[in-house]
């Protein structure tokens, strides 16, 4: 027994690092624990065996999670139920390293030559210890230095490129616009995507252009944006008398703008899809903040964060807990968006519910059933609601504060709002063309801080040249544009704030790729500068700003999926300027 407790560690540690002996002698061991009936009663051997496999620290630790996991799934305790697990996780072992070894050993001298150099990889798991390594975009950069702006993972079965250069970003998403149009199938856009069929997870052909039009044409257009400016000026109006409210009118005071800010996308959102405010109506808040907890959990699980959707062996490790828990997110998105529907339908809705887009998604429903289903029209809804808040409300967090640690920055941008604008009227959306300084100001947080540092993946649908190199089809794509935006072959003094980068010439502008190019760019880019230009405007126009005391704001980005924030919310402090006491007389 000695013996075998022995080799199957040994075993199973040179199958790791991808020894086609490992192979062979982890598929005549498993064999054997199949054949032998004495291997067939639990044993600290299995254990062992299946914790080496599983990437457990320690027996106890593997004892320790089966009984969890039986506990949780109210598995038998008969030595028959035990029996059968483990015989059927051995075949899985043996089938596994079978089909490892044939296409370690079937792969063409051509195709070792085509993709491009990378790391090396730990056996069957490849590169996934990476995704351990945040923020992972950090990490590509580094690896980058090392290999080149095209090299490439494999995340357990699948074949990863890794892009850190404008010309291959370029040449990825326009001459190969098509083929890397698809997008990988992960376990979250299965339960919270409607088995991926939103604009975002959905792959290319009918379905997803039929959204993308949807979008481009009833939700994104300039005429659609435009019947929602009232929306959008009355949101920053009274954000403003938020501000005013925490003392700013008699000195400074100290205010916390990650909130704020998040309310204030959040509340233009919803006003604009379904009609209804939330943020600052007590009714409805506790409904908000719900909500609001369940896109930070959609959020901090998207992405290629998860191991089983590479290895789905690995799945296993955690005996479908991940799967579970991913369910139950997209069941409270789903009963939260359910009852948005069912509020229109019942005609519960605001004043401004009429006008909504929602309302205008199911009157299209009446018409067009099978284009416009309950679940197409709530993933219409959720995306507009995930990717028109967190990213945005992220962005003005980061060019604030950008302008407290210079305010020379924000005296710059002040001057032009006076000079453009004047100092008795609130700065309106059609003024914000004229706003070249501020502009400027979002373009280099774009690029210095996107608030998807990693682009959504892509996923080719057919084999292809990308940079000289043979791409196989079904390789997954990921852009790290957080790299790119901070190229030194691109840009003067990459690392610094500098939005005077931005006033010599359109060229500088068409580098910013946060909101990607080609069939998958972002159809909401142009609401989102509306949005952070007039919100920004505003704030500089109408209050004086500072930090909390002499230390510079902390830039550190915290942790995410897709979208990533910054570590520390922001608190800074603010004074009321004059034109405060003209616009809101009533509120002094």
């Amino acid at each position: 027994m000695g013996l075998v407790y022995d080799y199957a560690s040994k075993c199973s540690i040179e199958i790791l690092y991808g020894s086609k002996k490992g192979v062979m002698t982890t598929m005549l061991v498993g064999l054997w624990i199949l054949s032998n009936d004495q291997m067939r009663e639990p044993c600290e051997m299995r254990t062992f065996f299946l914790a080496k496999w599983f990437g457990l620290e320690s027996l106890d630790e593997a004892i320790t999670t089966k009984t969890e996991a039986s506990q949780e799934k109210r598995s038998s305790s008969s030595m028959e139920g035990i029996t059968v697990f483990y015989s059927f996780i051995s075949l899985l072992f043996i089938i596994l390293a079978l089909k490892f070894y044939l296409s370690r050993t079937t792969t063409t001298h051509k195709d070792k030559n085509s993709l491009p150099s990378g790391p090396p990889s730990l056996g069957i798991l490849g590169h996934l210890y990476l995704l351990k390594q945040q923020p992972l975009h950090h990490t590509l950069l580094k690896l980058s230095e090392k290999y080149g702006p095209i090299f490439s993972l494999r995340f357990g079965s699948r074949r990863v490129v890794i892009l850190t250069s404008i010309p291959l970003f370029q040449e990825c998403f326009t001459k190969n616009d098509i083929i890397f149009a698809n997008r990988p199938k992960h376990t979250l856009n299965k339960y919270v995507s409607y088995n991926s069929t939103t604009v975002t997870q959905s792959s290319y052909g009918d379905h997803w252009r039929s959204l993308r039009r949807i979008y481009t044409i009833e939700m994104f257009s300039n005429q659609r944006l435009n019947t929602f400016l009232g929306i959008r000026q009355d949101e920053v109006k009274r954000l403003l008398l938020s501000l005013l409210s925490s003392g700013s009118h008699h000195g400074f005071a100290k205010v916390e703008l990650q909130s704020l800010f998040f309310q204030l996308n959040f509340n233009t959102i919803m006003r604009m899809v379904v009609g209804k405010r939330y943020y600052g109506e007590k009714e409805n808040e506790p409904e908000a903040r719900k909500f609001r907890a369940i896109m930070y959990d959609i959020a901090n699980n998207a992405g290629p964060t998860y191991p089983g959707d590479f290895l789905p062996i690995l799945k296993w490790t955690d005996f479908g807990r991940y799967e579970r828990k991913v369910k139950r997110i997209g069941q409270k998105s789903d009963a939260f968006l359910q009852g948005l529907l069912d509020d229109h339908r019942s005609a519960r809705g605001g004043p401004e519910s009429e006008n909504s887009m929602l309302s205008r998604l199911l009157s299209f429903q009446k018409s067009q059933p099978d284009e416009y289903t309950d679940d197409i029209i709530k993933g219409i809804i959720m995306i507009m609601m995930l990717a028109g808040t967190d990213t945005s409300a992220i962005m003005l967090e980061w060019i604030f504060s950008n302008l407290v640690n210079k305010p020379e920055i924000l005296e710059k941008a002040r001057a032009e709002i006076n000079s453009q604008v004047g100092e008795e009227n609130l700065v309106e959306e059609p003024e914000l063309a004229k706003l070249r300084y501020t502009q400027a100001i979002i373009s280099e947080t774009l690029r210095l801080y996107p608030a998807a540092p990693l682009m959504v993946p892509h996923v080719s649908s057919d084999d292809c040249t990308l940079g000289g190199y043979h791409v196989p089809r079904n390789t997954m794509v990921l852009v790290n544009a957080w790299a790119i935006q901070r190229d030194p072959q691109l840009w003067d003094d990459p690392t610094s704030f500098k939005p005077e980068r931005f006033l010599k010439g359109e060229n500088e502008n068409s580098k910013i790729i946060a909101f990607g190019i080609g069939r998958r760019a972002c159809p909401g880019s142009g609401l989102s500068r509306r949005i952070t230009g007039l919100c920004i405007a505003s704030l500089i126009q109408c209050f004086e700003w500072k930090r909390v005391d002499d230390k510079l704001v902390a830039m550190d980005e915290g942790t995410g999926g897709v979208v990533v924030p910054k570590f520390d919310p922001l608190k800074t402090m603010c004074k009321a300027r004059p034109i405060m006491n003209k616009l809101f007389p009533e509120a002094f």
